[in-house]
């Protein structure tokens, strides 16, 4: 591993499940002296539901925008004093891919997201954001059920 890279990386949508995983993250950045890194993705799901709305450029950004300060501020709630993230990452497409490729131009860095806790079935069906990034992630991976 890299160590010059080193950073947890949590993985944040506003579920209860990415609090835990914020909760966890938090203490293993101040238990291993390493940055943190907050990451949200703005589902490409809902950025053509507003093209399809007629939704143009400035407003696609503001509500990218939103939906991370959101995303963002339920994991800072759960932080504790004296953890402060070093960024807040916003990506937008395909939550599993985006975060893929960002651990994989982030080597060293460790992930950490929450499970959502679908049925099985459901799961062999659509596959979970959860399941593909733990399937194909280039470095370690924790998953935090609420």
């Amino acid at each position: 591993m890299d160590k010059g890279s080193s950073s947890i990386i949590v993985a944040c949508d506003g579920s209860d499940q990415a609090r835990s995983a914020a909760k966890l993250g938090g203490s293993l950045a101040s238990a291993l002296g390493q940055p943190l890194k907050l990451l949200t993705v703005f589902p490409e799901s809902k950025a053509s539901n507003l093209v399809l709305a007629g939704v143009g450029g400035d407003t696609m950004q503001a509500e990218k925008q939103k939906y991370a300060r959101a995303a963002f501020d339920a994991a800072r709630e759960v932080l504790g004093d004296g953890v402060e993230p070093e960024d807040e990452v916003i990506l937008r497409g395909d939550p599993a891919h985006e975060i893929l490729e960002y651990m994989q131009n982030n080597p060293g860095s460790h992930l950490i997201l929450g499970r959502r806790g679908y049925s099985a079935i459901r799961s062999l069906t659509l596959g979970s954001v959860s399941e593909k990034i733990v399937r194909h992630a280039t470095g370690p991976v924790t998953i935090v059920g609420a």
